[in-house]
């Protein structure tokens, strides 16, 4: 198996779930940096400014590299943590999730907050569809034209991505886009000499 993918959620998406007279409103975004996420953030705080708690976690980059879990207020490890704990089982990256808590007057108790943080995350990530990202790059070649028909039928087999052929002299500019974990084999085939 390659060792160049990571899964992520498809859309932006929104879910709500009810414990006691308390809502959770759980919001999924794509984001690819911490900046982004914490801007995320503050607009649903200035959105849901009446709402005791936002909190939220985000996973950034090929196997979370990046994370942040935080409890806005709530008794410590009771939000941020089973937010964060509910991505990795989903086993998303490049993905914030906030969930906004109206507080219903009925205290839930340590356990109650962990299961309805969880909860309203799980039910936001099934929400937001779960795709696979392959990390991929462009490689640039120098063909002679007498090795571009040779080249070409690689290129068509493997169905590989290719940006518009630039003329220099008498060599062609080929640009591809490769997959990471095929990148070297696929390099090697097609600057073979026969």
């Amino acid at each position: 198996m390659l060792n160049d993918s990571y899964h992520t959620i498809e859309r932006e998406a929104v879910a709500e779930i009810k414990e006691r007279s308390s809502r959770f409103i759980a919001y999924a975004y794509p984001v690819t940096d911490a900046k982004s996420a914490e801007q995320l953030v503050a607009l649903l705080k200035k959105e849901h400014y009446s709402a005791r708690h936002h909190c939220y976690a985000y996973r950034i980059g090929v196997g979370g590299v990046v994370n942040r879990a935080n409890d806005d207020g709530e008794p410590s490890g009771t939000a941020g943590r089973p937010i964060l704990g509910r991505m990795l089982s989903a086993d998303v990256s490049d993905v914030l999730v906030v969930v906004v808590r109206y507080f219903g007057g009925i205290l839930l108790g340590t356990s109650g907050l962990i299961a309805a943080y969880g909860d309203a995350t799980e039910a936001v990530l099934m929400e937001a569809g779960r795709v696979e990202k392959v990390l991929r790059e462009w490689v640039r070649f120098e063909i002679e034209y007498a090795q571009m028909d040779k080249f070409m039928r690689i290129v068509k087999r493997r169905e590989l991505r290719m940006a518009p052929i630039e003329y220099e002299g008498v060599k062609c500019i080929v640009k591809l886009e490769l997959r990471l974990g095929e990148r070297d084999e696929v390099i090697e085939e097609l600057t073979k000499k026969y």
